[in-house]
């Protein structure tokens, strides 16, 4: 759906980075947040991002991510003729596949959502609807993998020096 963050992925190999795809992944999530209609959701958004700040075990990923999955699958949507209800549950499609660690799919989702929560129908059929949303994504997934990028690499370094001395 957005070519250029489907390069950039391919140049990072965001496939074989678990860790960046569940922070990218969880960005996305937040920048959607006030789309989510369901309590429960919500709280998934929240425990993920306490697990990625270190704050509650990794361990509890997948259980969260089936909670996550479920809930999506269950939203009912809306019956207004505005379709807001339609945003909420591309939202809550986007949380599920960003706790699978599917951050491309998650992203996908997340600017339907975000599009279509501005302009309805209408947005989402204009391509260039898209355009401020992908660009963020593109330019959220570089500095993520920039800054872990730095921690890894200042991680490595202070390996290294305690072993020199």
């Amino acid at each position: 759906m957005n070519p250029e963050l489907d390069r950039l992925a391919a140049a990072l190999d965001l496939a074989g980075c678990e860790r960046l795809r569940l922070a990218f992944g969880h960005a996305c999530t937040q920048r959607l947040r006030h789309l989510l209609e369901q309590p429960e959701v919500d709280a998934c958004v929240a425990a993920f991002g306490e697990i990625l700040a270190g704050r509650a075990a990794d361990g509890g990923l997948p259980a969260l991510a089936e909670r996550a999955a479920r809930l999506a699958n269950a939203h009912a949507g809306s019956r207004s003729i505005d379709g807001c209800g339609h945003a909420a549950v591309s939202a809550s499609y986007a949380v599920a596949k960003a706790l699978q660690g599917r951050a491309i799919e998650a992203a996908n989702y997340a600017a339907y959502a975000i599009v279509y929560a501005q302009g309805g129908y209408g947005a989402v059929g204009d391509r260039a609807s898209f355009a401020p949303e992908f660009e963020w994504q593109v330019r959220t997934l570089a500095e993520l993998a920039a800054r872990q990028g730095e921690a890894h690499f200042d991680g490595q370094d202070s390996r290294t020096a305690r072993r020199r001395s």
